[in-house]
């Protein structure tokens, strides 16, 4: 199993940044790789088990399961069920821990996939630096910091 993970400090309260983040179907609001989402059969979008269809902006479209979200151990992971990337058994977990010296956020976004040996140190690094970070980096941005 191969496994991509990116954390950052963010200079905001922890309950702000989950606040943020935690809506299943808001990916796009906050992160610009992504340029639109829905969730499938029009279930809540903190249902375990729903199912969304996003589009990046390039236009590929990925649909991912929500395998957990949890408002009290600020976290939500889910599942890729169809991606243009040639990876298998892919979960994922965006976790948002506070920092209190500062009043600040620990945040950490892990996934982990299977692939062919020779792809997995591109994925990784796809990933982490594709969609990990510039979400962390646009999350940074919109709290000033």
């Amino acid at each position: 199993m191969a496994r991509a993970y990116v954390s950052s400090v963010i200079k905001a309260p922890a309950d702000k940044v989950w606040a943020r983040v935690r809506n299943f179907n808001g990916l796009p609001s906050w992160h610009p790789r992504f340029r639109e989402s829905r969730i499938e059969n029009a279930e809540p979008a903190d249902k375990v088990g729903c199912i969304r269809e996003i589009h990046l902006q390039n236009g590929e479209r990925i649909r991912e399961q929500l395998l957990g979200l949890s408002d009290y151990d600020l976290f939500c992971s889910y599942g890729i069920l169809e991606s243009p990337m040639a990876i298998t058994d892919y979960v994922a977990t965006l976790r948002v821990m506070p920092v209190t010296d500062g009043d600040r956020t620990y945040i950490e976004w892990t996934a982990d996939f299977g692939c062919e040996p020779n792809a997995e140190p591109d994925l990784v690094a796809r990933l982490e630096q594709s969609v990990f970070q510039p979400g962390f980096d646009a999350l940074k941005r919109h709290f000033g910091g």
